[in-house]
This record gives structure tokens, C-alpha cells and sequence, in this order.
């Protein structure tokens, strides 16, 4: 008889007296589950690797304990093949209209900073690079591999990913969390929190900021603001297009994730509508960077 994903976790070796598992929801890669054992809480992450969306579980597993001791991310309390179990924060999951708030995107562009400037110092082992243009070739490659519906859209999406990455230049290296959906940020009524680094590595400030705001729909005077504060400085022109094309190469990398995702996933969840929601946020990101 096949395991189920409850199995998994009543074997694993740190519970203590009765176990009860609830089902968490909104996670859109991996299942999650909310443990209560005798002693505690705890969420349990249950997902094996991902190559098609490049997650390995050794560098999630490397970059959360690294989130941890910067800071910014619950702590690790066990890990296994197949399983990572973290702290339980007693806490809100963040919105999109939550991160448009000036209060609350302020709290979130700190964590961000202090990720970036931090998590390098407590990274242990190896770990990944994500660089947002080979994500987006590789996808094309498996797209095409898996007689997707979508092929016919992807050359030019391709010619188009080729012309941002040129605008992008050369880059500074930080370590990136790579996937700032809202449901990332937890807010305990204190101060925030961010989770699930399956798609961390090293990358440009760039790639994350541009998540940000493509995910959460920030408006283009957030954006300003939000460059000025990472960057400490009002930003110049120059600077501004390369974010403006990394804003729309992060929209154009979701899309494509979720168009593989149609045909990988089997979550319950309508990876077709997020695709045409995602689509059209690229296409605006794209238009925007093509008229700066």
C-alpha cells in the first residue's frame, strides 16, 4: 500500500506523545500540514525534488536554516528526505492588498533587505543560483518537450525574455528568496516573516524586487519607493529600466512555471487560470519596460 502523506509524518522521529495533522492550505508546490504533538506545533512541508521547476530539496533545506539564523524565517526543527518540518508561527498570512499598505510593504522591503545582506554569512554546504533567463529558456525547453498548448506563444516570449536580459546588464549578487507571492510574508502582529525558500539561490536585488511588485500589484510610485529604499537613493533612469525589465522577467518566469505547471502539477489548484493572470501581468510589465 502506497504511504500517504499523513504516514510520512506520524514516522517521523520528533513527535511527542498524540499527533493530530490538519491539512494547510494555499500552497501551490509542495503539501503542507499545520502538527500538534504533546509539546508543540509545527508545519511539515512534504515534497520530494522538483527538477522541472529546479528545486532541490538540499538547498531549501540549506537556505531555510540560513532565513533562520538571519532572522528572517521560523527555524528548521527536522529534516528528512521527503520532509522538512519548521516552527509554527502563530500569525496572518499576508495578502496582496495587505503588501500595498505603505506600513506593511515598508516591513516587508526591511526583511527583504536584511535576507539579502544577511542569509550569505550562515549559508552552509552547497547551494543554487537562480538566474531568472535560464529558468525562463529551461521552461521554454520543457514546454516544448511536453507538447504544451502554449508552444505556439513561446518564441516570442523568448525573443522578448532575450532583449530584457540585455537590459538587465550586469548585476550585484545577493541571496534571494526568488518567489515573493504574498502568501510568503506571515505576520504575527509584531513583525513579519518570510517562508518556503524552495526557489532560493544566489541572483540579482532585482529579480526580488520585481516579484514583489508584480505579485502584489504595486503601483509605479510604491516602486519608486521601494527602490529608493533598498538602494538608499532616489534611482536614476538607468537604474529604473533594468528593474523595469527584471519586473517584467519575474512575471514572464511565473508565467511559464505555471503553464508547466498545468501539465506537471497534480495539486488541486487551476494552474490554467493563473496562467492567463499571470500572462497579462507580463504583458503590461513587458509594455511598461519597452516605453521607459
Amino acid at each position: 500500500m502506497r504511504m500517504t502523506p499523513q504516514d510520512r509524518i506520524l514516522r517521523l522521529p520528533i513527535w511527542c506523545g498524540n499527533v493530530r495533522i490538519e491539512p494547510l492550505g494555499g500552497g501551490i508546490t509542495n503539501l503542507n500540514f499545520v502538527v500538534q504533538d504533546a509539546t508543540r506545533r509545527a508545519v511539515v512541508r512534504i515534497g520530494d525534488d522538483i527538477p522541472v521547476h529546479q528545486i532541490l530539496r538540499f538547498n531549501e533545506l540549506a537556505a531555510s536554516r540560513a532565513a533562520h539564523a538571519a532572522g528572517v524565517s521560523p527555524a528548521v526543527l527536522h529534516a528528512e528526505p521527503g520532509a522538512l518540518v519548521i516552527d509554527f508561527i502563530e500569525g496572518r498570512t499576508m495578502t496582496s492588498a495587505d503588501l500595498r499598505t505603505p506600513a506593511l510593504l515598508d516591513q516587508a522591503l526591511d526583511l527583504i533587505i536584511r535576507a539579502h545582506r544577511n542569509i550569505p554569512h550562515h549559508l552552509r554546504g552547497p547551494v543554487l543560483t537562480f538566474w531568472v533567463f535560464h529558468v525562463i529558456r529551461d521552461y521554454a525547453g520543457t514546454l516544448a518537450d511536453m507538447a504544451s498548448p502554449h508552444r505556439p506563444v513561446i518564441p516570442a516570449l523568448l525573443d522578448q525574455a532575450a532583449m530584457l536580459e540585455a537590459a538587465v546588464g550586469s548585476i550585484d549578487l545577493i541571496f534571494g528568496h526568488n518567489d515573493l507571492l504574498p502568501g510568503n510574508f506571515l505576520h504575527d502582529g509584531t513583525r513579519m516573516w518570510l517562508i518556503d525558500w524552495d526557489y532560493a539561490g544566489f541572483n540579482s536585488p532585482l529579480f526580488d524586487l520585481g516579484g514583489l511588485a508584480a505579485n502584489n500589484g504595486l503601483g509605479a510610485g510604491q516602486e519608486t519607493h521601494m527602490l529608493a529604499r533598498y538602494f538608499d537613493g532616489n534611482p536614476d533612469g538607468a537604474l529604473i529600466r533594468r528593474y523595469l525589465a527584471m519586473k517584467a522577467a519575474a512575471a514572464l518566469r511565473e508565467t511559464l512555471w505555471s503553464m508547466v505547471s498545468e501539465l506537471h502539477s497534480t495539486l488541486d489548484f487551476d494552474y490554467a487560470a493563473y496562467t492567463v493572470t499571470n500572462l497579462s501581468t507580463y504583458r503590461a510589465a513587458y509594455d511598461t519596460f519597452r516605453q521607459s
